[in-house]
């Protein structure tokens, strides 16, 4: 699997844009299309039916070493070999966890959603692999919550020493200004998941992540 460090677009394959399509064969057109990171998503699908999904895709992201997060189930990660879990600020410090460590991990690595400096901060201090930023553009895969802006971003960019990611509303036609303040690794869902072609929506990300 390519290194965290070397990573730069991370996609998802979230349950509210499937439209019908299973999310084994969107899984395989992200990866087709250059995904360096694939998040399963699945906010009203029951703990079964997630690990069902997870168990079809997991064999898709091993043969294109595209590395698999599985969002909030830490056990369904290990149990089916995903080398991330992508964890919330509820899942995790409203669950009383403040350190990483604290958590049966194994191999497993973990991510931690951000949505504010002092938030970002407590975040690295707990120890995670990465931080999500966001969302920096109002965004209906996050209805009600209040964008980040891209001051957030220049904020992280001067400030956050592990990697992070910035989500939220990012499309081909603001990723210009989010690459500006300062943001090198991005993640994006409704662009992708919303196009036509997903691999080839996956492709123009990537030709403007080069650096």
């Amino acid at each position: 699997m390519k290194p965290l460090a070397d990573c730069k677009l991370y996609t998802f394959v979230d349950a509210a844009y499937l439209n019908g399509r299973a999310p084994e064969a969107v899984a395989q057109q992200l990866c087709d299309g250059g995904s360096d990171l694939i998040q399963l998503r699945a906010k009203k699908s029951s703990p079964e039916e997630i690990r069902d999904m997870a168990e079809k895709i997991v064999p898709i992201t091993k043969r294109a070493g595209v590395n698999f997060v599985i969002n909030d189930y830490q056990d369904i990660a290990q149990g089916v070999g995903a080398e991330f879990c992508h964890l919330g600020q509820g899942d995790f410090f409203d669950a009383g966890y403040r350190q990483v460590s604290k958590l049966e991990l194994g191999n497993l690595k973990i991510g931690l959603s951000t949505h504010a400096p002092d938030q970002a901060q407590r975040a690295v201090k707990a120890g995670p692999d990465y931080i999500a930023i966001g969302p920096i553009f109002a965004t209906k895969t996050k209805p009600g919550r209040m964008p980040v802006t891209l001051e957030y971003v220049r904020w992280a960019a001067e400030n956050v020493t592990i990697p992070w990611f910035a989500i939220g509303g990012i499309n081909l036609e603001n990723l210009a200004d989010v690459i500006k303040a300062g943001a090198r690794r991005i993640c994006v869902v409704s662009a992708i998941l919303n196009a036509p072609d997903i691999a080839k929506a996956c492709g123009e990300f990537r030709k403007r992540l080069t650096f």
